[in-house]
């Protein structure tokens, strides 16, 4: 596909489809904006070299998908909503695209329609946006396109994951570290990322003596980025801000635990400010799942108890809309019916989507037999002692995304079909099992 020169070359392209004007975007010709000109659009944002072009191109997007009915969002008063009880037994997928993204957005959407389904996330974490080459605006323009050319209308959910704490920085600088995630959070929130996930779980301290005191920095810096969101969130919004108290791979989370952090938080929030509205919390599983040396994915014991337990009390105790539970997507899936039955607010997908990308049988061999040797000389510093060659590509393919970003979206369109009608599948399977079929109403009356 050809990529826009300039800014008039664009505008002319769309000519008899959109106009501009003072007041923001018409659309005039939704059939030929979805025919192909919002394939260019998108196309031109992420891959022209002209800043200039790309910033226009992003805001032209945005303000086509609004006019059109799509507008970014907050999931707030439906998690308020949950806490409420106003809903039971629903869990959202908050899922992040790690490549391809305009097309597995698209999928996502297509089996939102057809599904009736309006409670889901599109997400990306700061060290997915780092590898995969994505910052905040050009993820937001993607997933709106997406929007724009399989004609969704309805809020558009798109969340910063793991907007997380470097311990070791935090240690050194913990002011530079704290700017540094203002900074980030301040780019988001422009581009429409109204749900944003605060991760200092990194610098809880166990070898501190109360709970209160091993959870003490992870309060207050949740805290202070809480209050910096909500200085900074457009007017009108509340962005729903997620905390966490068990980082994932680590031990499992107690009821003390989230007593201890939550009684921090809440003392260092001033009055009537909205705090978090969902907390994730550990239970067992890893990001991207424990691989064994032959490249397998070893099964995990899930503990549901736990993540049942502390839901119910982040709702009554702290009127959250509940627990959210990370590291999921790599899990057999008998297990994801369970999220919903023990109250689960949210679960954090990616690896199971990567994965289904590189393994299958469409995605050229040869691209991927260049990926993996790219990755063999560039991440070598990656590979662990005794680690087979499997573990080793397995943990690192995802920042293949990033370096061969164009030669993924110009795979040819029979593959990309292939692949991505695997990929609707997986969704509309996902959203039955987490029971959100038929929530596009709910949403529609929830959210504010």
């Amino acid at each position: 596909m050809d990529i826009y020169r300039n800014i008039d070359e664009a505008k002319s392209s769309s000519k008899g489809a959109v106009e501009w004007s003072g007041t923001g975007i018409k659309v005039l010709d939704q059939k030929k904006l979805r025919d192909g000109l919002i394939d260019q659009w998108v196309y031109s944002a992420v891959f022209s070299q002209d800043a200039a072009l790309k910033q226009f191109l992003y805001k032209t997007i945005r303000e086509t998908a609004e006019a059109l009915g799509a507008a970014p969002s907050s999931i707030q008063s439906l998690y308020e909503a949950s806490a409420k009880g106003v809903y039971k037994n629903k869990t959202v997928p908050a899922m992040n695209i790690r490549g391809i993204t305009y097309e597995v957005a698209r999928a996502a959407f297509r089996a939102a329609l057809k599904n009736k389904v309006g409670a889901f996330i599109f997400e990306i974490a700061k060290s997915e946006m780092k590898y995969t080459m994505q910052d905040p605006s050009e993820y937001a323009a993607v997933i709106l396109a997406a929007a724009i050319k399989e004609g969704y209308k309805g809020p558009v959910f798109i969340q910063g994951d793991h907007f997380q704490f470097a311990s070791k920085k935090f240690m050194e600088d913990p002011k530079a570290e704290e700017e540094s995630l203002k900074k980030l959070i301040k780019s988001a929130l422009l581009a429409g990322f109204y749900n944003i996930d605060i991760d200092a779980s990194t610098l809880v301290k166990l070898s501190h003596g109360t709970l209160e005191e091993q959870q003490a920095n992870n309060s207050k810096m949740t805290a202070e980025l809480t209050k910096f969101i909500r200085e900074n969130q457009p007017k009108g919004v509340t962005v729903a801000i997620g905390g966490e108290i068990g980082e994932v791979g680590k031990e499992n989370s107690r009821p003390e635990e989230l007593r201890a952090f939550m009684g921090g938080y809440k003392n260092l929030l001033p009055k009537g400010m909205a705090g978090i509205a969902k907390v994730s919390v550990q239970t067992g599983t890893r990001h991207g799942g424990v691989v064994l040396p032959d490249g397998s994915i070893a099964k995990v014991n899930l503990d549901f108890e736990t993540l049942k337990t502390l839901s119910e009390l982040a709702r009554q105790e702290f009127g959250m809309g509940g627990a959210v539970q990370h590291g999921a997507s790599t899990l057999p899936d008998d297990a994801f019916r369970k999220f919903p039955e023990m109250g689960t607010v949210e679960v954090h997908l990616a690896t199971g989507f990567q994965n289904l990308i590189y393994e299958h049988p469409k995605f050229p061999k040869g691209l991927l037999t260049e990926i993996d040797e790219y990755l063999r000389k560039n991440a070598a510093d990656e590979r662990k002692p005794k680690q087979t060659e499997e573990q080793f590509i397995y943990t690192v393919r995802k920042k293949g995304f990033g370096p061969f970003k164009k030669q993924t979206w110009d795979i040819p369109r029979e593959n990309l079909d292939a692949i991505m009608a695997t990929m609707e599948e997986k969704f509309t399977f996902l959203f039955k099992q987490l029971n959100v079929n038929d929530t596009a109403d709910l949403v529609k009356k929830t959210i504010k």
